[in-house]
């Protein structure tokens, strides 16, 4: 790749950032499905037929905000699944994973939570299978595990779908706590700690099948 090119792909880059980071600005105070283009393009300072250089649309670029508002956050949980500490010890790291998720990205969490069941089908559906996807790997990775050994794929898909589901209940939760509370956040962290325990001695005596 030649110079010049490499700086146009560079400025082409950070174009689709600045415009990831202005729609994510305006979803602070409204849904996607009232997003507008030109109010995007216009928070960038670039015209509008720039936007189509990098999204089809608006539901695009909210496609595109699942991909990103997820990733961090997936990355975490994968690297406390691969841990071989005992259950008490990733059920704290699980738990300290998500606090720190939502108190470093607040706007991203903040959109998956009113999108998951928002207006914008595309945006719905692109939630929807990051989660499934996250669940199959949370699925593949307790079944390694000599606790779960002839756990059936019906359940240990439910185990996992569990485990995902209760994260993003707790994400939410902790997006409502008003500034300057942590202890309204430690509480919900408790709760969220006490809970996964609560599933696990469940799992002890579940019977699979």
């Amino acid at each position: 790749m030649s110079h010049t090119a490499g700086v146009r792909q560079t400025q082409k880059q950070k174009t689709r950032q600045a415009l990831l980071d202005a729609g994510l600005h305006l979803l602070e105070e409204q849904s996607l499905s009232s997003l507008g283009l030109r109010a995007v393009t216009r928070a960038v300072g670039v015209a509008p037929a720039a936007f189509y250089r990098h999204f089809r649309d608006i539901p695009d670029l909210g496609v595109a905000l699942v991909e990103e508002s997820l990733a961090s956050l997936h990355a975490a949980i994968r690297a406390i699944l691969a841990e071989q500490e005992e259950t008490d010890g990733r059920i704290d790291l699980a738990v300290e994973a998500i606090v720190r998720y939502v108190r470093d990205h607040p706007s991203h969490m903040r959109f998956i939570a009113r999108e998951r069941y928002g207006g914008v089908r595309a945006v719905r559906e692109a939630i929807a299978a990051e989660l499934a996807r996250f669940a199959d790997e949370v699925a593949t990775a307790l079944s390694a595990r000599p606790e779960y050994e002839g756990w059936s794929a019906g359940d240990m898909s439910m185990l996992a779908q569990l485990h995902v589901d209760h994260m993003v209940t707790t994400a939410a939760a902790l997006l409502e706590v008003p500034p300057g509370r942590p202890g309204d956040a430690e509480r919900i962290a408790g709760t969220a700690r006490r809970q996964l325990r609560l599933i696990s001695v469940g799992c002890r005596h579940w019977r699979t099948g």
